[in-house]
């Protein structure tokens, strides 16, 4: 297969320009156009619609993308193995992120990432909802949960250690519990709709359901459950590394410091299964487990 034809196609998919797309490759127009008819007819399928408006995607063109950005990966690493070819990050990298996470911890340090590879462009996709990695035609993504999907691989960014939680003003006039038992009758404010564990020296005491009846609010975002937890409205399950500050200076309270809460969560860097890593994202995770997974800015107060 033409890997010249395919290198093309994956940067017209990228920019929806068969032009820009040829240019950047050093081929004219009508070249760049021929090319990619001559692809389309080997492999039997249209990989983008064409008008006289605009170039788009097809959905044979967007279940074929991932395959033909593997392949010219596995070009890149080959001769890169042999100390030839573009050695050097580069190209668009879509990164999906827990938007409260990245807002405190990954943005500040965009800059200095692309200071660093210059020749690399990110394209962020912020939710506290995990987004489907390959429907999304995502390079990597970070997530709180451990890894389910046999088509993904994944590298461990850090620990993610989930604590209870609640302000003074809630526990001033509700009591603080000294057990799993005390948590009975409390208001809880719940992150979606994920069940959570409460365990014990001895093992597993408690589940807290966002079903139960003392659970009337359901959030679906970190930052606003770390607002409605300090303004009182009950009692959260957060990630330290959401509250750590709120801890330092007395807004939120450590409820229940001697039992753990879910602990084999952590903070994953998941990429889809490759044989090779593309040097773009192998880029981006060593440099978030350098700034973050070395030493995590909240670590000290756990």
């Amino acid at each position: 297969m033409d890997t010249d034809a395919l290198r093309l196609f994956v940067i017209a998919a990228d920019r929806l320009n068969i032009s820009a797309a040829g240019r950047m490759l050093g081929m004219a127009p009508a070249v760049a156009s021929n090319k990619l008819a001559k692809l389309e007819t080997a492999l039997g399928a249209d990989l983008l619609h064409r008008t006289t408006r605009k170039v788009s995607l097809s959905i044979e063109g967007q279940d074929f993308l991932p395959f033909a950005q593997e392949i010219i990966a596995q070009e890149d690493a080959a001769f890169a193995a042999l100390g030839k070819g573009e050695t050097e990050p580069s190209g668009k990298l879509r990164f999906a992120a827990s938007s409260t996470f990245a807002q405190s911890f990954i943005i500040p340090l965009l800059p200095d990432f692309l200071a660093r590879y210059p020749l690399i462009k990110l394209d962020l996709r912020l939710s506290d909802t995990a987004l489907d990695l390959i429907d999304g035609s995502f390079d990597l993504a970070l997530r709180a949960m451990a890894l389910e999907d046999s088509s993904l691989k994944a590298r461990k960014l850090t620990d993610d250690t989930r604590i209870l939680c609640a302000s003074p003003g809630y526990l001033a006039q509700n009591g603080t519990p000294n057990s799993p038992e005390e948590l009975e009758g409390h208001r809880f404010i719940a992150f979606n709709l994920g069940q959570r564990v409460i365990t014990g020296p001895k093992g597993k005491v408690a589940t807290l359901d966002p079903d139960d009846h003392n659970c009337r609010l359901i959030l679906d975002d970190g930052l606003s459950l770390k607002l409605a937890t300090i303004a009182g409205g009950g009692i959260s399950v957060s990630s330290i590394w959401n509250i750590w500050k709120e801890l330092e200076s007395g807004t939120l309270v450590h409820i229940l410091p001697e039992y753990t809460i879910d602990d084999e969560t952590g903070l994953w860097l998941v990429y889809p299964k490759s044989n090779v890593i593309s040097p773009k994202v192998r880029a981006l995770i060593d440099f978030l487990i350098e700034h973050i997974g070395k030493q995590p800015p909240w670590q000290r107060i756990e």
